[in-house]
C-alpha cells in the first residue's frame, strides 16, 4: 500500500506546494522538488544542521548544494508546451487575513494554516499538508491545531518533542530529559498528567465561578451600598444645613434679646437717671436763691427785720432732701465678662462635639479599609499635632509652636480645671473618633523616661496615666519599654527607637505602638473598647523632651 500510495504521485509536480515542477532539482535521495520549495524546507532546518527529504525522510549533513536539472526542466516544459496535462492541482486555499497562522512553505502568497506539525515544526496550508495524509512516512508525525508556539514544544537541550511531564520538577520535559537531570524523578506522559490537571482545572473552575458569583453579590451590594451612601449623606448634608441654620437663628434670637435688654435697661435708667436730675436742678436753684437771700440778709441793719427774715428762710431751706446714692456696679463690665464666659463654654462645646462629629463623619464609609502595612500607610491617617497648654504641667515647658514638651523646673501657669496637678503630664489639643495616626520623636538626657499614652479628655487632673481606667500608655526607656493600663504591666521585649508612632482605630477600638526608623516594627498592640474621643498624653521625666514629628 506504501509503495502504490508513492507510485500514485505526479513525477512531474513538486510533492511540497503540489504544484508543476518549476525550476527542478533532484537531491541525493532522487526525489526532485522546486528549488524554492525545497530551499524553504531547508531554510527550517538550519537550526539544526540537518537536513531531510520531505517524501522519504532521508538526512544529509552537509546541505546538499542544489543545481538545476536541466534535463527535466526540459521536458517539464515541452510537456506543457504539448499541451498535456498533469493531475488537476487542488482547489485553491483561502490567503491568510491579519491574525491568521501563514503557511510556511508558502513562497510568494501566503495562504493560512490549517494544522501544524510536531515534527516539522511547521505550519501548513490545505495544499502543504496534503503530503502528510498522503506519504506514509509523514503519516506518523502529529498535526495540531495550528499554533504560534511550536518552539515551545520542543526541548531546548535535546531538540526532541516535549511529551513527558516531571512531577518532581512540575515541568515538562522530552524522553531525553528523563536519562539525565530528570533521571529517578516521578514522570508519567502529559497526556496523562493533563487528566490530572483536568480533574485540578474543573475544581478550579468551580472555585472561579464561585467567586464570579460572589464577586457579581459583591458588586451588586456595593453599587446598592453606594447609592444608599450617597443618600444618606445628602439627607446628613441637609440635616447639618438645617441644623446649623437653627442654631445661627437660635443665637440671632438671643443676640436680639440680650440688645433688646440693653436698651430697654439703658432707656429705664436713662429715664430714672433724668428725674432724678431734674428734682436735683431744682432743689440746688432753690438752694442757690437761698443762699442768695441768706448773703443779703447778713447785710441788714435793722435787728428786728433780720430776725422776723431769719426765721423765715430759715424754714424755707431747712427741708432736707434725700442723698443720691450711684450704684458702684453700674457698667455693664460683668455682662461683657458673662458673655464673654459664654463665648468660651460655646467654644469649647463646639470644639468638642465638632471632634466627635468629625469622627462619626470619618468613621462613615462604604468599603471597610485596610489595616495601614507599610509607614506610607499609616501616615495617610496622620494630622497635625500640638500640646494643649491647658493641661500642661507646671514643670512641663511648650516650645516651638507648642509641638515640643520638656521637662524642666516649676513655672507659673493660671489656674486651669484641665491642668495636671500631681504628675508631669500634658495632652493633645487636637481629640479624634476615627483612625489617626502620629509619631513622637523622645530627646532624652540624663533620666532617659517617659509615658507615651492616649486618654481621655475627661481625665482627672491628679491622675496617673500607668493606672487609670481612662488611659492606655507606653512607658518608653532607652533599653526597654512596657505597657501599662489600670496599674496592669505588659513586658515587651523588642528594644524601643527614639521615635514611636502611635496608631488609634477608635471605630475598630485598636490601638498600636511601633518603631519608627526605616522600617515599621510592631511594639504592642491592645485591642479597647473607646467610648469618647481620645488625645495624645505624655508623661516626662526630668530634662526629657517630646516633641510632635511633622
Amino acid at each position: 500500500m506504501a509503495e502504490a500510495a508513492v507510485e500514485d504521485q505526479d513525477p512531474f509536480r513538486c510533492s511540497v506546494c503540489l504544484e508543476p515542477l518549476r525550476d527542478p532539482v533532484t537531491i541525493p535521495c532522487g526525489h526532485s522538488y522546486c528549488m524554492s520549495c525545497i530551499s524553504g524546507c531547508w531554510d527550517q532546518e538550519d537550526q539544526k544542521g540537518e537536513y531531510s527529504c520531505p517524501q522519504c525522510r532521508e538526512t544529509f549533513t552537509p546541505r546538499p548544494v542544489l543545481r538545476k536539472s536541466t534535463m527535466l526542466a526540459e521536458l517539464v516544459d515541452k510537456m506543457r508546451k504539448s499541451g498535456f496535462q498533469t493531475a488537476s492541482p487542488p482547489p485553491p486555499a483561502p490567503c491568510a487575513e491579519p491574525g491568521d497562522i501563514e503557511c510556511d512553505l508558502c513562497t510568494e502568497i501566503k495562504l493560512k494554516a490549517v494544522k501544524s506539525c510536531l515534527v516539522c515544526l511547521i505550519s501548513l496550508c490545505q495544499t502543504h499538508i496534503e503530503p502528510h495524509y498522503n506519504i506514509p512516512a509523514f503519516k506518523k508525525h502529529t498535526l495540531v491545531q495550528t499554533s504560534r508556539h511550536l518552539q515551545q514544544k520542543i526541548c531546548s537541550q535535546h531538540d526532541r518533542l516535549i511529551e513527558v511531564f516531571c512531577r518532581t520538577d512540575e515541568k515538562c520535559i522530552c524522553m531525553l530529559c528523563t536519562m539525565d537531570e530528570h533521571k529517578g524523578h516521578n514522570t508519567v506522559s502529559a497526556a496523562a498528567e493533563r487528566k490530572e490537571k483536568e480533574n485540578e482545572l474543573g475544581k478550579t473552575r468551580t472555585e472561579f465561578q464561585q467567586r464570579i458569583r460572589k464577586r457579581k453579590k459583591e458588586l451588586l451590594e456595593l453599587r446598592e451600598a453606594v447609592s444608599s451612601y450617597q443618600h444618606s449623606a445628602q439627607e446628613a448634608e441637609q440635616h447639618s444645613e438645617k441644623t446649623f441654620m437653627e442654631l445661627l437663628q437660635s443665637i440671632e434670637r438671643r443676640r436680639s434679646e440680650v440688645r433688646e435688654q440693653i436698651r430697654a435697661q439703658k432707656k429705664e435708667a436713662a429715664k430714672d437717671a433724668e428725674d432724678v436730675l431734674e428734682k436735683l436742678e431744682q432743689e440746688l436753684a432753690e438752694l442757690k436763691r437761698g443762699h442768695a437771700e441768706l448773703e443779703k440778709l447778713s447785710l441788714e441793719e435793722d435787728h428786728v427785720h433780720f430776725l422776723q427774715s431769719f426765721q423765715v428762710l430759715k424754714s424755707s431751706v431747712s427741708k432736707t432732701s434725700p442723698s443720691i446714692s450711684l450704684n458702684p456696679h453700674m457698667s455693664f463690665l460683668d455682662l461683657s465678662k458673662s458673655l464673654s464666659a459664654l463665648k468660651r463654654e460655646v467654644d469649647e462645646l463646639c470644639k468638642q462635639n465638632m471632634t466627635k462629629i468629625s469622627g462619626e463623619v470619618a468613621s462613615v464609609e462604604i468599603i471597610m479599609p485596610q489595616e495601614p502595612k507599610t509607614r506610607e500607610e499609616f501616615l495617610k491617617y496622620s494630622c497635625n499635632m500640638t500640646f494643649d497648654p491647658n493641661t500642661a504641667h507646671s514643670t512641663i515647658t511648650l516650645s516651638e509652636g507648642n509641638k515640643k514638651a520638656t521637662r524642666k523646673e516649676e513655672q507659673s501657669y493660671p489656674d486651669h480645671p484641665e491642668r495636671f496637678l500631681t504628675h508631669a503630664q500634658v495632652l493633645g489639643e487636637q481629640g479624634f473618633s476615627g483612625r489617626v495616626y502620629w509619631e513622637v520623636e523622645l530627646d532624652p538626657t540624663e533620666y532617659p523616661e517617659a509615658d507615651i499614652a492616649v486618654a481621655y479628655k475627661s481625665i482627672s487632673a491628679e491622675c496617673d496615666f500607668r493606672n487609670d481606667e481612662k488611659s492606655w500608655c507606653l512607658l518608653w526607656m532607652i533599653d526597654r519599654c512596657s505597657f501599662w493600663h489600670l496599674d496592669e504591666k505588659t513586658y515587651i521585649s523588642i528594644i524601643p527607637t527614639s521615635r514611636i508612632g502611635v496608631y488609634v482605630d477608635h471605630r475598630e477600638g485598636r490601638l498600636s505602638f511601633y518603631n519608627v526608623s526605616d522600617t515599621m516594627t510592631l511594639l504592642h498592640t491592645v485591642n479597647v473598647t473607646f467610648t469618647e474621643p481620645i488625645y495624645p498624653g505624655f508623661w516626662l521625666e526630668y530634662k526629657t523632651s517630646a516633641k510632635f514629628c511633622s
